[in-house]
C-alpha cells in the first residue's frame, strides 16, 4: 500500500480514485461474483474488503483510521474490479421530455413497471411549476384563484426518479442523447416525448403588440388568465370578440365554455345588454363533430352570442380594434379574447423532429415515433388527429406504458389507442355537458360512464356535469397525475350511447 502521512494527501488520493471510478462505473451495477450482496455504494464495498483484509485494516493509527480504512477499501475495489472476472449488469435508462400532464403521469406508472436495479428513469423540465391549466378558463371570472392551479411538480414524482430542472437544446435521436441547455449531455435507451404545445402570439401580425394584455388577452397561460381578470373588474362592456386564430390547439372546447361563461359572468353582474358577445372560429361550425356542433351552436345562439364561422385570423389593428381574415373581413372589438396559434416544443423544431407545425409524427395507435423505434410521443406534442387534451393524455398513457413493456420485451405492440378523448363543457349558471369520443365515432347521446346509469347524461345540460367539472380538479392533483386506476374505460364503448 502506498505510504501516506497526512490527512489532506489522504482525501486528495481517495478523490481521485474515486472520480476514477464514477467515470468508468456510474452507469453500471458491480455484481461480484458468488458474493451475497450487490455492492453498489462504498459502504458496502468496505464490509467486503474488511473481511479479506482485516490484518492492513487494523495496522493503522486511530485518528486517521477511517481516512486510511477508506482509502485501502477503494483502492482494494479499483484492483478487485479490474483484474477479477465481474458479471456486469448495464443500467437502462427511460428518458422523459417535459413534467406536465403526459410525463408526469408516465413518469408515475413505469416506475411502477420497470425494475429499479434494471432501469434509471429520469424527468426533464425547466419549470417547477404545474399548472392546472383546465382552471385558467376560471380565473377571469373569479371563480378561482392562482393559488388554486398551481402546485410544485415534485410532489407528483415518485420515489426512483430523478427530475433535472433545466431547458432542453436539442434531441439528438440518432445519438440516443439529449443535450440540455447547461450542456450536459444524457444518453438514453428510451425515449418518451412529452414536450406539450405552446401558444404563438407573434406569428400573427398585431395580435402581441401595444394592447397585448391592456384589451388583446389569451386565457391559455396564467399569466393571461390573471391579466384578462384585472380587466374585467373594471370594464363596463362593448364588444367582447372570442377569436380562436387557427387550429389545432389545446382543449378545442374551451373557447365555447369561455363564451359561455362570459354570459352567465355578465347577466349575473346586470351588465349582459352592455357586452355584445361574437364567437369566431375557423370550423364551419360550433364544433367539429356534426351533433357536438349542433347542440353547442344551438346554445350559442340561445345565449345571444354571435357565430362567424370559416374565419381565419391573419392579422391584428391595434389602432383600429379590428381583426381581418386572409380576405380581409374585419371585425371591431373593444376586448379581444385570443386563441393564438399553436405549435410544438421549440426543441422540437431545432431536433428537426417536427412536422410543420412542430408536433412529433407519431403512429396514431401505438404512439410511436415514425422516424425512430426507441421514441414514443404522448399527449400535445405528437401530431394525432384527436383533442389536444387532458383525458387524451389519460387514455394514451395506459396504452403507452402497454407498448413500451412491449417494446421492451421485443413482443409485438398490443396496445391500441382508438383516439379515445371526453370533455366536461361548462355551459354556465351552473350546468355543463359531456362529450365522449374517439377517431370514428363522433359524440352521442346517452349516458357515462355507467350504461343507462350515467351518472352523467351525455350531449345534454345537467347540473352534475358541471359538479363533475369541478371534482375534475381534485381528481386531477389525486388521481390522474400519479397514474393510479381511474373507473373509466381505455376504448372507447358503445355501451349506452344512442346512435338514432
Amino acid at each position: 500500500m502506498t505510504n501516506i502521512s497526512t490527512h489532506s494527501e489522504i482525501i486528495n488520493q481517495i478523490r481521485k480514485i474515486n472520480n476514477l471510478l464514477k467515470s468508468r462505473f456510474s452507469s453500471i451495477f458491480h455484481v461480484l461474483k458468488n458474493a451475497p450482496d450487490r455492492y453498489l455504494y462504498y459502504p458496502a464495498y468496505m464490509n467486503f474488503i474488511l473481511k479479506h483484509d482485516k490484518y492492513h485494516c487494523y495496522q493503522v493509527n486511530k485518528s486517521t483510521y477511517q481516512y486510511i480504512y477508506i482509502y485501502k477499501s477503494i483502492v482494494l475495489l479499483h484492483s478487485f474490479l479490474i483484474n477479477s472476472n465481474i458479471h456486469y449488469i448495464k443500467m437502462k435508462k427511460l428518458l422523459i421530455l417535459g413534467a406536465g400532464t403526459g410525463g408526469t403521469i408516465m413518469a408515475n406508472k413505469m416506475r411502477r413497471e420497470l425494475p429499479r436495479d434494471e432501469w434509471k428513469i429520469t424527468i426533464i423540465d425547466q419549470h417547477k411549476i404545474h399548472y392546472y391549466q383546465p382552471g385558467f378558463l376560471f380565473i377571469p371570472f373569479g371563480y378561482y384563484r392562482k393559488e388554486d392551479v398551481i402546485k410544485p411538480k415534485h410532489n407528483f414524482m415518485p420515489p426512483g426518479v430523478d427530475i433535472i430542472y433545466q431547458g432542453i437544446e436539442k434531441i439528438e435521436a440518432d445519438q440516443n442523447k439529449v443535450l440540455l441547455n447547461n450542456g450536459e449531455l444524457l444518453p438514453y435507451d428510451l425515449l418518451i416525448i412529452a414536450t406539450g404545445t405552446r401558444i404563438n402570439p407573434d406569428e400573427t401580425p398585431g395580435l402581441k403588440a401595444e394592447l397585448w394584455q391592456e384589451k388583446i388577452f389569451d386565457f391559455y397561460t396564467i399569466e393571461g388568465s390573471m391579466a384578462l381578470s384585472k380587466f374585467f373588474k373594471t370594464w363596463e362592456g362593448g364588444e367582447l370578440v372570442i377569436n380562436i386564430a387557427d387550429n389545432p390547439i389545446k382543449c378545442p372546447v374551451a373557447p365555447l365554455e369561455f363564451a359561455f361563461y362570459a354570459d352567465a359572468f355578465f347577466t349575473e353582474r346586470g351588465m349582459r345588454d352592455k357586452v355584445n358577445i361574437t364567437y369566431v372560429t375557423p370550423l364551419s361550425g360550433a364544433f367539429t363533430k356534426p351533433r357536438a356542433s349542433k347542440l353547442l351552436g344551438g346554445l350559442l345562439e340561445e345565449k345571444n352570442i354571435n357565430l362567424v364561422t370559416d374565419y381565419f385570423l391573419g392579422e391584428v389593428d391595434n389602432e383600429n380594434q379590428t381583426i381581418s381574415d386572409f380576405g380581409g373581413k374585419q371585425i371591431k372589438f373593444d376586448c379581444l379574447v385570443t386563441i393564438p396559434l399553436h405549435s410544438g416544443d421549440e426543441v422540437i423544431e431545432r431536433s428537426g423532429l417536427g412536422d410543420d407545425f412542430g408536433f412529433v409524427p407519431a403512429d396514431k395507435h401505438t404512439l410511436q415515433s415514425k422516424a425512430h423505434e426507441n421514441i414514443f410521443v404522448i399527449g400535445d406534442a405528437g401530431n394525432f388527429p384527436t383533442s389536444k387534451a387532458g383525458s387524451v393524455v389519460h387514455f394514451m398513457a395506459d396504452i403507452l406504458t402497454e407498448n413500451l413493456l412491449c417494446y421492451i420485451e421485443n413482443r409485438p405492440f398490443t396496445g391500441k389507442y382508438d383516439g379515445h378523448s371526453n370533455c366536461f363543457i361548462e355551459t354556465g349558471h351552473g350546468k355543463g355537458a359531456l362529450i365522449d369520443f374517439n377517431y370514428e365515432t363522433e359524440p352521442l347521446p346517452g349516458f357515462f360512464p355507467l350504461p343507462g346509469i350515467g351518472p352523467h347524461d351525455l350531449l345534454k345540460q345537467t347540473r352534475l356535469n358541471h359538479y363533475g367539472k369541478l371534482l375534475f380538479r381534485w381528481i386531477y392533483w389525486h388521481i390522474l397525475l400519479l397514474g393510479k386506476e381511474m373507473p373509466i374505460d381505455t376504448e372507447m364503448t358503445m355501451a349506452g350511447k344512442k346512435t338514432d
